[in-house]
């Protein structure tokens, strides 16, 4: 199997798993809720990857030092630990995942986005990700030759109850799409912490953003890839699991991703943060880069 159908299957596949704790535990619990699908997702990719990759380094959200006392419903395991900065560092194939993104959206019923990224890096890039979606029964993964659609439920066409409807996005080869209206650029942003800058980035770029609240990362990411919104801007504060499999899925699909400055994402490091991110079909970034320079200055 490659690394692409790997991390296809393990972010699908974990996604299954999360949508069976929504079902069991309900939503009368939000925080007991959170807890379980950030560590029955994790615990589930910990043993696949080791499993199946036992020589490979990995880096989990839940796997930190600082998560050490969360627990799970019905289980008094404290949560397997990432390798070893040592060994990661050294690593020549780390995989990055975030078990559960959008832990916010995931206990708030009706809301469909969340996501699990499952990212591969290699030495000095990403070599394979796959972001799934499975409110909406859907996974965004890298192929060998670019990107694609994997459907894996009966999914949904939209981010809430309210919105849905029958048949998600199609089976086959994703290719990020240029902006439907070039003067009215749609663009993704935080529910809760929208980037100051963007009232001042609007003022600057030739006509209008319309700004679109999404909940997880790898759900406004996959939204600019699906065609939904135009472009994703990030400066908040993130770290290297929010953006590897959605950034890896979207450099495969032909769009841009970088950080908000131009230049490149890099993973591994020896601190996992990485506040800031665009990605945007090319067409549309140097425009946004410019703007976001101009208010930067």
């Amino acid at each position: 199997m490659t690394d692409h159908a790997l991390a296809a299957e393990l972010a699908s596949e974990a996604g299954r798993l999360l949508l069976d704790v929504r079902d069991g535990l309900g939503f009368a619990d939000a925080r007991a809720l959170k807890d379980t699908g950030d560590l029955r997702a994790h615990e589930y990719l910990m043993a696949r990857l080791a499993e199946r990759c036992p020589g490979d380094a990995v880096l989990s959200e839940e796997g930190r030092a600082s998560v050490a006392g969360k627990r799970s419903a019905g289980s008094s395991e404290a949560p397997t630990a990432n390798s070893s900065l040592a060994d990661r560092l050294a690593s020549p194939r780390v995989w990055i995942v975030d078990p559960l993104d959008g832990t916010r959206e995931f206990a708030e019923e009706g809301r469909l986005d969340w996501a699990v990224h499952v990212a591969l890096w290699t030495g000095d890039r990403l070599a394979a990700g796959a972001v799934a979606l499975p409110g909406r029964g859907v996974t965004l993964h890298t192929t060998g030759s670019g990107a694609a659609v994997l459907p894996t439920g009966p999914g949904a066409s939209g981010w809430t109850s309210d919105t849905a409807g029958s048949g998600g996005p199609e089976a086959g080869p994703l290719v990020v799409p240029e902006p439907a209206d070039p003067g009215r650029l749609r663009i993704a942003v935080s529910r809760s912490r929208p980037p100051a800058f963007l009232e001042d980035l609007a003022k600057r770029v030739p006509g209008e953003l319309d700004l679109v609240p999404i909940g997880s990362a790898g759900a406004k990411i996959s939204a600019v890839l699906l065609g939904e919104v135009d472009a994703y801007v990030h400066a908040g504060g993130q770290y290297e699991w929010d953006s590897a499999a959605p950034a890896a899925v979207a450099l495969a699909a032909g769009s841009h991703a970088s950080r908000i400055d131009g230049s490149p994402l890099v993973y591994n490091r020896a601190d996992p943060r990485l506040p800031d991110i665009l990605v945007c079909h090319p067409v549309s970034a140097p425009t946004l880069l410019t703007g976001i320079r101009d208010v930067a200055s």
